[in-house]
């Protein structure tokens, strides 16, 4: 099948290759515009472009497809299908109604749960117990339309946005591949979306990186496994920001929310509302990402210290982490 490819992050990436790999002609592939990433704030290629490239598939990054003349290269371009996945740019319905059989979307949730930008942190957040892959056929709606092929996958206990973003990536590229299959021989079916149980995963906002200690300390686990790789949850430690990449429950001492209970080489235990949590890996703005004993040798830290407890975060220093 002639295929366009719309996709932005590594998460996109082993869709397309196995798209690839199944022998489809992948005849473009839409990503956006390359942004300044990284402390040096240099213009990198995304990865689907990257991937792309090493392809050898022509590559297109335009800023909107609302534009009709933004939408003559995918006409050109003769596709049967478009596949989508994470591209992050709206596709209006015109686009959707080019390729022979439309777009069918990669989407990582169990829909018509987490419908948006960010179905994987806000599954974590939200302390669920699975995710998923869902193909959908696209409509003009926010991930509104139906189902072709869905599977679920555990939640693992430990599990951070990074390391379930890879487990569903993989997902993703083996599903896409049976649905695009199926699809070629005409028995790829679609079941609408059940209206219970709608949820919207809204895009991840900057503030809600701060950690609040007066919370239980379940979710601060969450909220520190959310976001990472990114933004990275961050405290505030004797007027530096800190960020926490990895923490641990342990048993519960009496101590306001925030305040250092115990400093052990594994790691900083901090009571939270409810609960406790050991730090066991930290990062100072500039600095790297530390397991806590090396973090410890940096800084004096004893029992009865604290962390603060929600600081503003329009009142913390510029981070370049």
């Amino acid at each position: 099948m002639r295929v366009i490819f719309a996709g932005t992050p590594a998460f996109a990436v082993p869709s397309l290759r196995a798209i690839v790999a199944a022998g489809h002609d992948v005849v473009l592939v839409l990503t956006q515009p390359d942004r300044p990433a990284g402390r040096g704030l240099r213009t990198l290629p995304g990865a689907v472009k990257a991937a792309a490239q090493q392809l050898g598939i022509p590559v297109l990054q335009p800023l909107t497809l609302k534009d009709p003349d933004a939408l003559a290269p995918l006409a050109a371009a003769g596709a049967d299908v478009m596949v989508v996945a994470a591209y992050g740019l709206i596709l209006p319905q015109a686009a959707l109604e080019l390729p022979r059989h439309g777009a069918l979307n990669v989407h990582a949730s169990l829909l018509p749960r987490w419908r948006g930008a960010a179905p994987v942190q806000r599954a974590l957040l939200a302390g669920d117990a699975q995710s998923g892959i869902c193909i959908m056929q696209m409509d003009a709606g926010l991930d509104t339309g139906p189902v072709l092929l869905r599977e679920a996958l555990p939640i693992a206990s430990d599990d951070t946005a990074g390391s379930l973003e890879g487990k569903l990536a993989d997902l993703g590229a083996r599903l896409i591949e049976a649905a695009l299959a199926n699809l070629a021989q005409g028995v790829l079916r679609a079941t609408p979306q059940p209206t219970d149980g709608v949820t919207y995963a809204r895009k991840i906002g900057k503030g809600e990186a701060r950690i609040d200690w007066t919370r239980s300390a379940a979710e601060i686990d969450r909220q520190i496994r959310a976001f990472n790789p990114s933004p990275g949850a961050v405290t505030r430690l004797q007027g530096e920001d800190i960020k926490v990449w990895a923490a641990a429950s342990v048993p519960v001492a009496s101590a306001p929310p925030g305040t250092i209970i115990r400093i052990e080489s594994a790691g900083i235990d901090v009571a939270c509302g409810t609960g406790a949590l050991r730090l066991r890996e930290l990062q100072r703005a500039g600095g790297k990402r530390l397991p806590a004993e090396a973090f410890l040798r940096g800084h004096a830290l004893v029992p009865g210290d604290s962390f603060d407890h929600a600081a503003p975060i329009e009142s913390s220093p510029r981070s370049p982490i």
